[in-house]
């Protein structure tokens, strides 16, 4: 697998965003559950198909993208305001970045540790270890990007990110996305009960560290991503229920933005697995 990875890495990124987007339109037409999960989806968020009908290659780009994100060169960034991550890290708090399943949400780390870590230290990111061997090779290596520092799904993982967070540098996570069972609550999102994590707003209330909502615009034709980040805009309520919920629908601001981009396919109301 890492000969292919790093093969596909060398790549144009339009070609690659090309060759996505036929997979993305390939799986929409020959998988009817993903099509259906998609369409669904959609319509929970009040949204018909016209809206979100270009998602459908953007999903295949995104799985396409990767080669050249983790292996490759870095591809053209630019930032669209930068303004709130820059106070947020000049406040020496702590910095939270929540991003949800919008456009390129592997840029945004890298477009952070890029522009911030030589002055503020790394960016803390969660991973998951993959279970297949040759991915697990892959991602090895795709962590060891400079000002990223990647702690695993565990106990100990979550206390670095604590510890990072209280000595003023920054971290980074995707609160829509579904936790183990037992790491979450049920919260609305969209109007309907989604397993949600916790650990978003654990960590903001523990440390007091500011919330900073970021998300990679992917742009056409291959030309590289935009980066957007604004304030959360209020602050957290003390009760980790309510506070849950903010988070929620903070992320279905930052969807409503682009929901071309958003990853509408992705199960995002399902159980729980067994951690």
């Amino acid at each position: 697998m890492l000969r292919w990875f790093r093969f596909f890495s060398r790549w144009p990124l339009w070609a690659l965003h090309a060759l996505g987007g036929m997979g993305g339109w390939l799986a929409w037409s020959f998988s009817g559950r993903y099509r259906a999960r998609f369409l669904d989806n959609a319509r929970q968020a009040g949204l018909g198909l016209g809206t979100v009908l270009r998602a459908v290659g953007q999903a295949g780009r995104m799985s396409a993208e990767l080669p050249r994100l983790w292996l490759g060169a870095l591809p053209h960034l630019e930032w669209a305001d930068d303004r709130a991550a820059q106070e947020a890290y000049a406040s020496g708090q702590g910095v939270l970045f929540l991003t949800p399943h919008l456009g390129c949400f592997e840029i945004t780390a890298q477009a952070l540790a890029l522009r911030f870590s030589g002055q503020y230290g790394p960016l803390t990111v969660l991973f998951r270890p993959a279970r297949h061997a040759g991915l697990a090779e892959v991602m090895d290596l795709a962590r060891q990007r400079p000002g990223l520092e990647a702690v695993p799904t565990t106990l100990s993982g979550v206390r670095q990110m604590i510890k990072a967070l209280r000595a003023g540098q920054a971290v980074g996570l995707l609160p829509d996305q579904v936790p183990p069972e037992g790491m979450g609550q049920w919260a609305p999102f969209f109007g309907k009960p989604a397993y949600t994590m916790t650990l978003a707003a654990r960590l903001a209330l523990q440390t007091g560290a500011r919330v900073v909502l970021i998300w990679g615009e992917r742009l056409s034709w291959g030309r590289g991503y935009r980066l957007h980040t604004q304030p959360l805009g209020y602050a957290l309520s003390d009760d980790l229920d309510t506070a849950v919920v903010q988070i929620n629908q903070a992320m279905e601001g930052l969807i409503g933005q682009c929901p071309a981009q958003y990853i509408w396919g992705y199960a995002r109301y399902k159980k729980p697995r067994k951690s």
